[in-house]
């Protein structure tokens, strides 16, 4: 039974992680401010799990979590591009503080693995698809630029003190505890609510932008994989995290239609800054390192998505 500690245990990556740890019967603790994550996302196996509630930004709070850690899977941090764009200081603190807090911690502690919470976004918008891991990174977005400084952090940890890190960079996770509410919302559960509620989804652009839509389910496996690799595994290398499939987001309002039996176009607005044109994974270097396959393909995520939704609206 291992030591877990999920650092924004409290948010929708973190809890889905959270619970599968729980239920798997592993010893779990949650780091997290409930700033953007929620308490009542740890329902249900609030019993199991030991929650501290702190801040990445003070490294007091995060060398108290770290204490008798085995691996820690670092999900804290503050999302969104736009959100970044209004405020980089913030998104700064949050998400390169926070991580060097992390790694920092995680040394003194001597834990033995960190695996962090990448994304997609460090790519930028290069027009070469499906994005591989060699390719160089061109962020563009204040968001974008610290999750890649956080990968940085993770190799140079790895390389310097010979902790082993591995950097999982995500693509456009979506399902079960996503806020649909906040205005950084993301898109699927944005679009779910607009449509449960008749009225039209808003797409900033012409909807012919594409994502690699990844079930929370596939994260989760990516970073139970990734802690149960085998010693010396993990060097500090940067993994994709996703389905390896595109679909526009014209595809995506067609597909909500179809499962909830409506009929709603969309709103198109003008685009936003720093918003990717098209995303899509190359998925096989995660299958060689992790032995990671896909298990929950689009269409069954968003059925899935669009339940849980409609049972907890």
């Amino acid at each position: 039974m291992g030591h877990y500690l999920i650092t924004g245990g409290g948010g929708f990556i973190g809890s889905n992680l959270a619970q599968a740890l729980a239920e798997r019967g592993d010893r779990v603790r949650v780091l997290d401010t409930f700033v953007t994550g929620r308490r009542e996302n740890l329902g249900g196996v609030e019993d199991r799990v030991e929650v501290i509630e702190g801040d990445l930004r003070r490294l007091a709070d995060v060398e108290k979590a770290m204490e008798g850690v085995g691996v820690v899977l670092h999900q804290g941090a503050l999302g969104s591009v736009p959100r970044s764009i209004a405020d980089p200081v913030a998104t700064h603190e949050a998400n390169v503080t926070g991580t060097l807090h992390v790694l920092w911690a995680a040394r003194a502690a001597g834990v033995r693995r960190v695996i962090y919470a990448s994304s997609s976004s460090v790519y930028g918008d290069t027009p070469t698809l499906p994005k591989v891991e060699e390719m160089p990174p061109a962020p563009r977005s204040p968001y974008a630029v610290s999750k890649l400084a956080g990968e940085h952090y993770c190799r140079v940890f790895s390389a310097v003190y010979g902790m082993e890190t591995i950097a999982l960079r995500y693509f456009n996770v979506f399902g079960p505890r996503q806020d649909p509410a906040s205005q950084y919302a993301a898109v699927i559960p944005k679009f779910i609510r607009a449509l449960l509620r008749g009225e039209r989804p808003e797409i900033f652009g012409d909807g012919g932008q594409s994502r690699d839509f990844t079930y929370v389910e596939n994260v989760v496996a990516a970073n139970l994989a990734a802690a149960g690799a085998a010693a010396g595994a993990l060097d500090g290398s940067v993994c994709n995290v996703a389905c390896g499939e595109r679909f526009t987001l014209l595809d995506l309002v067609a597909a909500l239609n179809d499962i909830l039996g409506t009929r709603l176009e969309p709103v198109f607005r003008p685009p936003r800054p720093g918003d990717v044109r098209h995303s899509h994974a190359a998925i096989a270097r995660a299958a060689a390192l992790l032995g990671y396959r896909p298990a929950v393909r689009f269409a069954e995520g968003l059925r899935r998505t669009v339940e849980w939704m409609r049972s907890h609206a």
